[in-house]
């Protein structure tokens, strides 16, 4: 029971020494892991059990317990796999004049390597052979867990400050106990052994010295035009934050990591040099590296403004207004301003790179308008754009010429229902008038008549007579015959319509017909007088 006791008490003391080391000690951890480690040294062991003694005959057993054994070995190789894990082959022997016990064992080993100190723990499934007294020896199954610390002289030996371990065994001694004695008959062990030696490392990584590259992106720039640098580390461990120094010799620089951002503005024409130190602060020893890089800044050129305007509206009628507007930029970033505003016509306002033309009492034609922009250093360049000054559009034309009803006629006379009358006389004459005033227009003249007037031709016998006395009537009015056109209507009425048709423009005549004059003739008021005086003419 006290060995069971002081082994669980090295146990919880081996974790609680393995987590506070793995916690305190993170800072200093060198994961230069060996590939491989040997361990020769001293071993003592208390088995931690009792066996049957054989006293009189094997009928009649009695109990042996098992002393330590301060006369041991132990010897162990493990095989790094990963920076913390390896496989552990162990073998370690005990010898004591009561008995001798020998252990082989194997199974996975976690280790944790710092730069001076290296503590592991160990789990082993284990062949145990038990050589007792009196009895022949029996090999049986086993366990072995603990852990240990190592003192790191340098990266290939190291001194083994304990090791220390719990180590359980099976044994069976059936056939040697009887049944009177069945506690005797199958044996565990649960010892302690302690351990102390030289380790052995070999197949460590080459070294390799931290190294740092530089490089700057654009390498050839103009004053005031940026730099952007970027900075890798090598052989660093990739576990680590590294810390960056950056530094130039021209310009403003600002590092964050690994890039930082050079301002050149006011810097001098030449080669400027970028340096970047980079360190791990977890590392005392070969930790840093350090690397440079060069660009060139070059004298700005004097290049002049670039400027163009355009107009909108670009053709208007003159009243109207057009806005100007300018785009005025420098190739070398330098501030420029817009001034000189000038126009061959109208009147121009400018304010910066705008600027209004009112164009009201402006001939037509085409108006220039001219600016110029400047930058600070004196370069200029001028520009321009033009506008068009429309000519008015003419007056509409006037709509087309119609034909209009002037006035009419009634032919009232049931006796001589084709004769103009009096009435129809003055307005006649009023009709020669205006066809007088206005010698460019014709007359048509449309004759109508009633449904129940039996006269044949009457309709168009009102508008030939009419006409007649247009032409060559008593009045004399002497109106061209070629002016008068006569037509038939369908009005239904004992009348005579008389149409105005101007210069160009047409009757329409729809509803009428247009008269056969070599048919219908005139009518005179007494037919038998006009007779005798054609008789006497004759």
């Amino acid at each position: 029971m006290l060995v069971r006791r002081l082994a669980s008490a090295m146990l919880v003391a081996l974790t609680v020494l393995f987590t506070v080391l793995l916690s305190s000690n993170a800072s200093a951890q060198n994961d230069e892991t060996p590939k491989t480690e040997i361990f020769v040294g001293y071993q003592w062991l208390n088995p931690g059990g009792s066996v049957p003694a054989v006293s009189g005959t094997f009928s009649n057993p009695i109990s042996l317990r098992l002393q330590s054994m301060p006369i041991g070995a132990g010897a162990s190789y493990t095989y790094n796999f990963a920076p913390h894990l390896g496989i552990e082959g162990d073998f370690g022997a005990n010898y004591s004049d009561q008995a001798h016990e020998q252990t082989v064992s194997v199974g996975p080993r976690l280790e944790f390597r710092g730069d001076g100190v290296s503590v592991f723990v160990h789990t082993l499934l284990s062949w145990n052979r038990l050589d007792p007294p009196q009895l022949s020896a029996r090999n049986g199954i086993g366990s072995v867990l603990g852990g240990g610390m190592d003192i790191n002289f340098n990266r290939r030996f190291s001194y083994r400050l304990f090791e220390a371990d719990y180590v359980w065994g099976h044994q069976n001694f059936n056939g040697i106990v009887t049944s009177d004695a069945p506690g005797l008959e199958r044996v565990s062990l649960e010892g302690v052994r302690l351990r102390t030696g030289l380790v052995f490392n070999f197949g460590y990584p080459a070294t390799t010295s931290p190294s740092a590259t530089l490089t700057v992106q654009p390498t050839d720039v103009m004053v005031g035009e940026p730099v952007t640098a970027t900075a890798s580390g090598n052989n660093f461990d990739p576990k680590h934050t590294l810390k960056y120094d950056w530094s130039s010799t021209c310009g403003k620089i600002s590092g964050n990591g690994t890039s930082a951002s050079i301002d050149t503005n006011g810097a001098p024409a030449g080669t400027c040099t970028v340096t970047v130190h980079i360190s791990d602060p977890k590392r005392k020893k070969n930790g840093d590296a350090t690397a440079t890089a060069t660009f060139n800044v070059k004298e700005p050129p004097k290049n002049p403004p670039t400027f163009s305007c355009t107009a909108n509206p670009t053709s208007l009628q003159a009243g109207g207004t057009v806005n100007v507007s300018c785009a005025c930029t420098s190739p070398d970033n330098v501030p420029v301003t817009v001034s000189g505003w000038t126009a061959t016509g109208g009147n121009i306002t400018g304010n910066g790179n705008n600027a209004t033309l009112d164009t009201t009492n402006a001939p037509a034609g085409t108006i220039t308008v001219n600016a110029t922009c400047s930058d600070q250093r004196g370069l200029s360049t001028p520009a321009s754009t033009q506008v068009t000054i429309e000519a008015p559009p003419p007056p509409p034309p006037a709509p087309p010429a119609q034909a209009s009803k002037l006035s009419q006629c009634d032919f009232p006379n049931p006796v001589k229902p084709w004769r103009v009358d009096n009435t129809c006389k003055a307005i006649l004459d009023d009709v020669a008038q205006r066809l007088q005033h206005d010698p460019d227009s014709k007359l048509v003249i449309v004759g109508n008549s009633e449904p129940g007037e039996k006269r044949r031709n009457l309709a168009a016998e009102r508008a030939v007579n009419s006409k007649a006395y247009l032409s060559g009537g008593e009045a004399k009015q002497g109106i061209d015959p070629s002016r008068i056109e006569t037509r038939t209507g369908s009005g239904g009425t004992k009348t005579a319509e008389y149409w105005i048709v101007p210069a160009g423009a047409t009757f329409s005549g729809e509803g009428t017909t247009t008269v056969d004059e070599s048919k219908v003739k005139a009518v005179p008021d007494h037919p038998h007088m006009a007779a005798k005086k054609k008789a006497a003419a004759q």
